[in-house]
């Protein structure tokens, strides 16, 4: 596209010129960027919606040299050429993800924004941090903007439908974007702290199972997966893996949250206690299922299903309640009421049974 093209003077038009000339370098300067930015936030675990990058086109650069071309003495005032944006999931990750940046760019603190800092009641959507960086080796500045994905949703919106474009807009209108702007904002605050009290909650979680207070701990995902990491079934499992000298092999638990939930466990302790009052039972009944056999590798599961069993026959839930703990550890199949059968049979004369 000719110079022609646009109404720019002979300063403006050289403007433009470097930039072409430059092109190449910009697109390669903006890969190298979002790679050492997205390095950097996988290494310090920030998890963010995604990183854009992008270069301005020359249509762009030149509609802003149209308009105010006289304020670049040359390109390099022009700080958007390479531009990134990062969108984070919650309102304080942007501030890590500003701490990430520092540490990796240059940041030319006297043009960098923070529009966060804004009190406007529309002014949510625009709400961005705004750095001006700059990296050795790249003699061109280049702006990172950081937001929240709601905040990015909602620039968008307001570009899509023509807010603050110079046409006047029907105070209605305003009156209900800025309702929508507040409800927005209270939404993106409220995620975030509902995050850190989550975090403050398994925490508090860690520190109780860690003390053995576990009559105060309510039997939940995050409380059973902290207490599993304790190993309640190890030494268990260890018993009985010494009867054929076999390893044993770690598998996933999880899928006993709901097993100990439907034999009305309400606290990690409820859990414990039925541990300790029939690991005898469970290795009776292990001892009996694998004595015989030359089987030199058991599952870790096998500790806390014969508690399970032991646990459901000792208070009488027998065919019923072996069959409801098939179902919910295999789902539902007809062939889990032939395996409670065989269970009742296999535990008819141990002597757990006739105590």
């Amino acid at each position: 596209m000719s110079d022609n093209t646009y109404q720019l003077d002979p300063h403006c038009q050289a403007i433009l010129q470097e930039y072409r000339e430059q092109l190449p370098r910009f697109q390669k300067a903006a890969m190298e960027i979002y790679e050492q930015l997205k390095k950097v936030l996988d290494a310090a675990c920030i998890v963010v919606a995604s990183i854009e990058y992008r270069v301005k086109s020359e249509q762009s650069l030149a509609g802003k040299l149209e308009l105010k071309g006289a304020k670049y003495a040359s390109l390099k005032d022009i700080t958007d050429i390479v531009g990134l944006r990062v969108i984070t999931f919650y309102s304080d990750d942007v501030d890590k993800v500003a701490s990430a940046v520092d540490r990796l760019f240059s940041v030319d603190w006297a043009n960098s924004v923070d529009k966060r800092k804004l009190h406007e009641i529309d002014s949510f959507g625009y709400m961005s941090l705004h750095y001006i960086c700059s990296m050795e080796g790249f003699p061109y500045r280049f702006e990172i903007q950081m937001r929240t994905v709601l905040q990015h949703a909602w620039a968008n919106m307001n570009h899509d439908t023509g807010y603050k474009s110079g046409v006047e807009v029907p105070k209605e209108y305003l009156r209900n974007l800025n309702r929508l702007a507040g409800m927005l904002e209270l939404a993106d605050e409220q995620f975030s702290r509902i995050r850190n009290e989550l975090t403050d909650y398994r925490r508090r979680v860690q520190a109780l199972v860690a003390s053995g207070n576990l009559d105060e701990v309510s039997l939940d995902g995050d409380t059973f997966r902290s207490y599993l990491r304790l190993g309640p079934f190890d030494a268990l499992n260890r018993r009985i893996a010494a009867v054929n000298q076999a390893e044993i092999q770690d598998v996933n638990l999880m899928p006993y949250l709901s097993v100990f939930k439907g034999m009305n466990c309400k606290t990690l302790g409820d859990i414990d206690r039925i541990i300790k009052d029939n690991a005898e039972a469970a290795y009776q009944i292990a001892t009996y299922q694998i004595g015989l056999t030359d089987l030199d590798i058991i599952s870790s599961s096998l500790g806390p299903q014969d508690v399970c069993i032991a646990a459901i026959l000792r208070s009488g839930g027998g065919k019923l309640g072996l069959k409801m703990l098939l179902d919910t550890l295999n789902g539902v199949s007809d062939s889990n009421e032939m395996m409670a059968d065989f269970l009742l049979e296999q535990t008819r004369d141990l002597p757990f049974m006739n105590q």
